[in-house]
């Protein structure tokens, strides 16, 4: 597994679609996992240290399981899919261990309150990680995999990844704790 941060909630000015990016805490591959509004919202309150005047879905979670005496030990990003992000909010309770399924927006949103650490299956990363180079826009952000050993995790095509490079290169940081005016 790797360990990664949130580097940053990226938004697109033109269709309004947002972006977490997960970053590799000890190399330089970005995971950027598409999710919604609300999510992104909640994710970058958290690190901009703002808080909302009533509890959010992830502020009532911690307190739940606080108060049955258990702890959140880690989030893992567990598989992609037909391009679509899997979690398991990884939870310890009177020495025993719990497994949730959650979305990777959710578990984030919780992980970042409780300041657990966030976790990449190696698959999910060799699968869609890339790296984000300002200098190179070339083919080369995602070089091929040497292989992991593992038969399920096939890596995405080039053309397959074109299409995100491109909604990603038209991504800009949104400051959510700015006001706009309409």
């Amino acid at each position: 597994m790797i360990e990664t941060t949130v580097e940053s909630i990226r938004v697109s000015l033109v269709t309004q679609a947002r972006v977490v990016i997960l970053k590799e805490v000890e190399g330089d591959r970005h995971l950027p996992i598409w999710i919604g509004g609300f999510e992104a919202e909640a994710i970058a309150m958290e690190l901009q240290g703002m808080s909302s005047s009533r509890p959010l879905p992830y502020d009532l979670l911690r307190s739940v399981i606080s108060e049955l005496g258990g702890e959140v030990h880690r989030i893992v990003i567990t598989e992609i899919n037909n391009d679509v992000f899997y979690a398991r909010i990884i939870i310890n309770q009177n020495g025993v261990g719990y497994e949730i399924d959650s979305r990777p927006s959710d578990a984030i949103a919780l992980a970042v309150r409780i300041k657990s650490p966030i976790f990449v299956e190696d698959s999910v990363m060799e699968r869609a990680g890339v790296k984000l180079d300002d200098d190179d826009e070339s083919d080369d952000a995602n070089p091929p995999s040497s292989g992991s050993g593992r038969g399920d995790a096939a890596p995405v095509s080039e053309e397959r990844l074109a299409p995100f490079r491109d909604f990603i290169d038209t991504l800009d940081l949104d400051d959510f704790g700015t006001k706009k005016d309409n």
